[in-house]
């Protein structure tokens, strides 16, 4: 009996791309993949939560002492102006040596090329251990039913990954320039200002939900909120909205809202920061008379792991494969490892991301297929 060939990482990240998997639709993309995981020994199970379609697959036996896991995600975001795009977003297309569609960087390639890699690994070096796949639908969006319920789903089986390897984009430019050992923390605080309404001649019979914002944002921007880390960049606040609907210019709102978005290092927590922005909107109430409600929404911690032996490995293979040493970096937005790290070590490495989410999103189909060989070396020198 002749051993199936390679699985072409190209022409899964093809069909994956032809999914029309904008969150939450999962278009078939997990239900591809599970035939393909299935076909080559993997036990998988869909873990759906919420409307949400997760895939959890496993080669080998549960709960081995080394259980190497890769995790990412099928969902896409919106196409947007579709008379934007040169190409079918749906349609795979290849011009020049580039793949385009809606997921070509973020993700589907990364996903395609882990499945690929570790399905090629289990059939012609089974290892002493186990190979887990972990993949999502809700990455785009809320996240709350995606990895979060993949990872509550393990520990209610006793499932468990010993290391686990994020797909994402990493590298800015150039293929093998960059991987992720940690990312700053992200929280994002909705105030709503309340004073009363009155004519802007006559200020003092008033109280401007505006002015009062005003302060409290100029408060908040006035001094960084620190110098940065070892491995982290300063932390950063953006104001992103500030608003009060009045289509009056001679009329002071009685109401006033306002939008803050935090990316944090390990110098601070969720927690520590809510404390800042919940006294500062406190002490301008105070000083104005005018009510301030702070929302805050915190979507996840900043986390490190520590550079060591697995970052080491990681690093190790995609020098192999591409040349460059990656340098190890926490920049960036946040990812579904922040989920994983609560559950086991975990490092990122993916594709060149230069075009994620853009309008015609495309990747170098050359990328893919060292992609997937950048996985396998991880593969085979993680169960050496």
């Amino acid at each position: 009996m002749t051993n199936p060939p390679p699985v072409d990482p190209a022409a899964l990240t093809a069909d994956l791309i032809r999914c029309a998997s904008v969150t939450p639709v999962e278009g078939g993309a997990l239900v591809l993949l599970q035939d393909l995981l299935e076909g080559a020994g993997f036990t998988c199970t869909r873990v759906d939560r919420g409307g949400i379609a997760n895939l959890f697959a496993r080669w080998g036996a549960k709960g081995a002492n080394k259980s190497f896991g890769f995790n990412g995600h099928t969902d896409v975001v919106p196409v947007g102006d579709l008379a934007a795009w040169t190409r079918d977003p749906f349609g795979a297309e290849v011009v020049d040596g580039w793949m385009y569609g809606r997921g070509a960087t973020d993700m589907k390639s990364g996903v395609a090329a882990f499945a690929a890699a570790a399905v090629d690994f289990v059939r012609q070096t089974p290892p002493d251990g186990a190979v887990i796949l972990t993949i999502t639908g809700d990455e785009e969006d809320v996240a709350t039913d995606g990895t979060v319920a993949l990872l509550d789903w393990m520990a209610t089986e006793g499932e468990r990954m010993t290391h686990c390897l994020v797909g994402e984009p990493t590298c800015p430019n150039v293929m093998g320039e960059m991987m992720k050992i940690g990312r700053r923390g992200s929280m994002t605080c909705w105030f709503t200002a309340k004073g009363v309404q009155g004519h802007s001649a006559y200020p003092h019979r008033a109280k401007n939900p505006m002015s009062a914002l005003v302060t409290l944002l100029s408060r908040l921007e006035a001094q960084p909120l620190d110098q940065g880390t070892a491995h982290f960049d300063p932390s950063t606040l953006a104001i992103t909205t500030i608003d009060c609907g009045n289509p009056a210019n001679n009329v002071i709102p009685a109401k006033g809202t306002a939008t803050v978005n935090i990316r944090f290092n390990d110098l601070h927590t969720g927690t520590s920061l809510s404390d800042w922005l919940h006294n500062h909107a406190a002490a301008v109430q105070a000083e104005t008379g005018v009510e301030i409600i702070a929302r805050i929404s915190i979507s996840g911690e900043s986390f490190l792991t520590p550079p060591g032996t697995f970052s080491a490995l990681v690093a190790g293979a995609v020098q192999a494969e591409t040349g460059r040493l990656p340098e190890p970096s926490t920049s960036g937005g946040t990812s579904d490892a922040r989920f994983v790290k609560d559950h086991c070590p975990v490092v990122e490495f993916g594709l060149v991301g230069r075009t994620m989410h853009q309008v015609d999103e495309r990747v170098e189909v050359a990328q893919i297929h060292q992609l997937k060989a950048i996985y396998g070396r991880i593969l085979k020198d993680y169960f050496a």
